[in-house]
């Protein structure tokens, strides 16, 4: 018979927890170091904000296992809704909500005849909303393609001649106006069924209501939303707003777990208000932990990696039995502070001691952090749009070529200029959600340039090629208790400096990084 050895144990236990889903092993407890779990079990409703791999799933599992019989959860990730189009994802996102309530109706409302038939009212509804396929709205999308390049053709060689008339663009426009014709049908296609989800709302409620009234064993449910962000990002505040009027005056509470920057959960549509509203529509849950305060994430991810030891029988912390030196704190810093890369990056360290000593160096660590950082290039194509895939892509290439430049790992931007330039801010906080680069320091001064400074890292795998790097760069080790200090005199990246490295970047930007990791 063989033997299952506390590493062995060590390994499945970390393998099959790195991701939580259904029919995966048994999950972790979430650890907790603030009140993020009692928040998540509380009747308000919150958005719970992390970069990938922080543990937002799991919080939302773990949150539900803790409620009271009388509070019922349901779960819904948006991955599976994808690139579905608008309005018809909040008509299935809503039929899912309400499938749930029907699988379960028995167990929630108890068995009353009437609790059924307002559960099938409202899906029969749901179901009458929806279009017969997704072709139609992507004819919308090819014919707003067509509009787009007929537009930007326009803008780049149209005009007038000497004589007044338009310059030919060698497009057939009686085709142009086809297509606006078909855009503007299809548009208020749309618009009618969006119209329709609203003024079905008030009557939906009343059925919601009268079924909670009708049961005795259920006065909550948790609507829990996870990877919201998968969702079309100009999608998103209508999805969101029409979840905040849905439970709103009824015993139905969002938990809505994803990426802050990568989300917009309120916008001005119309002159219109839409979406929600954070502080006022729902409380903020961030579990995300940064190289802002580097010893609080060290001790949370210390925390996690020797729970992992406990479980799988270590006679002492996993910390001290398979790391040396700076081992650990390199293997956070190369995981950008995420338990899931800092886990995912310890196996495969494992694998790469196992012939020596067993134990996790500094050096080790080192010579995989570029897969990391490839990985997550692969993170952000699989989440990002494929319109600003090129742009974000280009960013990246752009701030690690002024580091490379610079010879350091640590660059400043001016505060004033990440609040007044909504370019260069959503970049460089997408790129942050992303673990391309990591906050170290906020509200910060310069020691030579005047301003207030936000002090910035690229990732470790952005110059882990670099085999030698004394007298070539000047890696700052965040986890130096002198870092923030040193920092201060490192080089600031301005809007112009960004857009002239962004500019720069070759066509096949993807190729040149992925080149460049390799020099």
């Amino acid at each position: 018979m063989t033997t299952v050895t506390p590493l062995k144990k060590l390994r499945r236990l970390i393998t099959e927890n790195l991701r939580v889903q259904k029919g995966g092993g048994a999950a972790v407890a979430y650890i907790d170091s603030g009140n993020a779990l009692d928040d998540a079990a509380a009747r308000q409703n919150h958005v719970i904000f992390g970069r990938r791999g922080c543990g937002k799933s799991l919080l939302l599992n773990q949150s539900a296992k803790s409620l009271p019989k009388s509070i019922r959860p349901m779960y819904l990730n948006c991955e599976d809704f994808k690139r579905h189009t608008f309005p018809n994802v909040l008509i299935e996102i809503l039929d899912a909500v309400f499938g749930e309530f029907e699988q379960k109706w028995f167990a929630w409302f108890g068995k009353k005849k009437r609790s059924r038939e307002l559960i099938n009212e409202i899906r029969q509804e749901l179901s009458k909303l929806k279009l017969d396929d997704d072709e139609r709205e992507e004819s919308v999308r090819e014919l707003e393609g067509v509009t787009a390049t007929r537009e930007s053709s326009a803008k780049l060689s149209g005009g007038t001649s000497g004589g007044g008339n338009m310059v030919q663009l060698g497009v057939d426009q009686r085709r142009i106006a086809a297509v606006t014709s078909e855009l503007e049908r299809q548009y208020k296609t749309r618009d009618v069924k969006l119209d329709t989800l609203n003024r079905m709302l008030p009557a939906r409620k009343r059925k919601l209501k009268e079924l909670f009234d009708l049961s005795s064993t259920t006065e909550s449910v948790f609507i829990q939303v996870d990877d919201f962000y998968h969702l079309r990002r100009v999608d998103q505040p209508h999805v969101m707003d029409y979840l905040h009027r849905l439970c709103k005056d009824l015993p139905l509470y969002f938990k809505v777990a994803t990426l802050r920057h990568a989300s917009v959960l309120f916008a001005e549509r119309d002159g219109q208000p839409t979406g929600a509203q954070e502080r006022h529509d729902y409380q903020p849950i961030d579990v995300d932990f940064t190289f802002e305060n580097f010893r609080r994430t060290e001790r949370q991810l210390g925390q996690i990696f020797n729970e992992f030891g406990r479980l799988a029988s270590f006679d002492k912390s996993i910390t001290e039995t398979l790391f040396k030196g700076e081992g650990f704190r390199r293997l956070i810093m190369a995981g950008g502070g995420v338990p899931r890369d800092c886990l995912s990056l310890f196996l495969a360290a494992l694998d790469q001691v196992k012939d020596g000593d067993g134990k996790i160096g500094k050096d080790d660590v080192r010579q995989l952090s570029l897969t990391t950082f490839d990985r997550r290039i692969e993170d952000l194509k699989q989440d990002a749009q494929s319109d600003e895939q090129d742009d974000l892509l280009r960013g990246i290439y752009a701030v690690r070529a002024f580091c490379m430049e610079k010879k350091t790992n640590v660059f400043l931007m001016e505060e004033k200029l990440l609040r007044e330039d909504p370019r260069a801010r959503q970049l460089i906080y997408r790129l942050l959600d992303y673990r391309i680069i990591h906050s170290v320091a906020g509200a910060t001064t310069h020691k030579t340039e005047k301003g207030i400074f936000h002090i910035f890292a690229i990732d470790v795998g952005c110059y882990a090629n670099m085999r030698k790097l004394d007298g070539r760069f000047n890696e700052i080790d965040v986890s130096d208790n002198d870092a923030k200090e040193r920092s201060r005199s490192s080089p600031v990246l301005t809007t112009d400096i960004l857009q002239t490295r962004w500019a720069d970047a070759p066509n096949n930007v993807e190729g040149a990084l992925r080149a460049a990791d390799k020099d």
